[in-house]
């Protein structure tokens, strides 16, 4: 059954982020774009939402708007495949069964001076926690190169050579800059791990709540309602980090030190990346760098989140249904 249930994980969450990655995509370009405008000497200032979705209009057109979708599905399907894998496989066998509840008769250490406790139910937060972070992990640092690439699509201006897909993107930036450019912006991502600190853990509790003593699965719109509630909280408390990630993503081009507000120069000390663009941010910029683009931001991944969440409960219970009288068949 554990083969099984992961399986179904991966398909409903690469089926999950299909479908949302395709829906907000317009969304997220603007997003994109917001977080990559650097303050520069000489160059015209900060455009709002609205004048950054009319820019793109005039310059690219309505396909302006989905630069990049090539790159961002296939970074959404193994992104989410491997972290609900990951995430349910560490939840079954740390403590959940496939049906959410405590396998009988294990028991594993405590975090307190109790001793050996279920884990689900002395600490069942504690779980949720271990399997985001986990998951998220192991899913950023696998799919980093992707989010790259599609960061690249997304920001390209008009006097850039346009990158004809994908892989042309890829082939250009390993051959202009090197392998270590799929990486730049893999340290704040991971600090992005706290994201999911916050956001799943939340997820389960709202989700607890909502069911009650009621044994009715959930129904979509509590599952939304869920979903939005937890990943607007953890959009909120850990915005910066995808704005310093945007910003390292796109470092391309060597700009005078005095001229960028991150300073853009072609090398400095690798350990210094992140604390340098974020203290030349703050320093040119202000704190209010750190959010350029989340109200855009909680447009897309609100939904987006909801949309994906839905879709990955509705095709887990679908599956399971599925490969329920197998499963009664081979105990016989």
């Amino acid at each position: 059954m554990g083969g099984a249930w992961n399986a179904n994980s991966m398909i409903a969450g690469a089926g999950g982020g299909l479908v949302a990655s395709i829906a907000t995509c317009p969304l997220d370009v603007v997003k994109t774009k917001l977080q990559a405008q650097r303050a520069v000497a000489g160059q015209e200032g900060y455009q709002g939402t609205v004048a950054t979705v009319k820019t793109i209009l005039r310059e690219n057109g309505l396909k302006g708007l989905y630069r990049g979708l090539g790159p961002t599905i296939l970074g959404y399907l193994p992104t989410w495949a491997i972290y609900f894998a990951v995430y349910d496989g560490i939840k079954n066998t740390f403590g959940e069964g496939s049906s959410g509840v405590l396998n009988n008769g294990r028991v594993y250490p405590a975090a307190q001076v109790k001793g050996y406790q279920p884990v689900m139910r002395e600490h069942n937060w504690s779980l949720h926690i271990l399997s985001a972070m986990t998951a998220g992990a192991t899913s950023t640092i696998c799919t980093n190169p992707l989010w790259v690439i599609k960061t690249r699509f997304m920001t390209q201006r008009p006097g850039d050579v346009p990158y004809r897909h994908t892989l042309d993107a890829a082939m250009t930036i390993y051959r202009t800059e090197g392998l270590s450019a799929f990486y730049r912006g893999l340290l704040p991502s991971l600090l992005g791990i706290l994201h999911v600190a916050v956001q799943f853990p939340l997820y389960e509790r709202l989700k607890i709540l909502a069911q009650g003593d009621s044994q009715v699965p959930l129904s979509g719109d509590a599952i939304l309602l869920c979903s939005a509630i937890s990943k607007m909280t953890a959009s909120i408390a850990t915005y910066p980090h995808e704005v310093i990630r945007t910003r390292l993503q796109t470092q391309r081009r060597p700009l005078a030190d005095d001229m960028s507000s991150d300073g853009m120069v072609k090398q400095y000390p690798r350990s210094r990346g992140v604390i340098y663009v974020t203290r030349k941010m703050i320093a040119k910029e202000g704190w209010k760098a750190l959010y350029k683009g989340l109200s855009v931001n909680l447009i897309r991944t609100v939904p987006n989140s909801a949309v994906t969440m839905l879709t990955y409960e509705l095709l887990m219970r679908h599956l399971a249904q599925r490969n329920a009288p197998n499963d009664t068949d081979s105990d016989t």
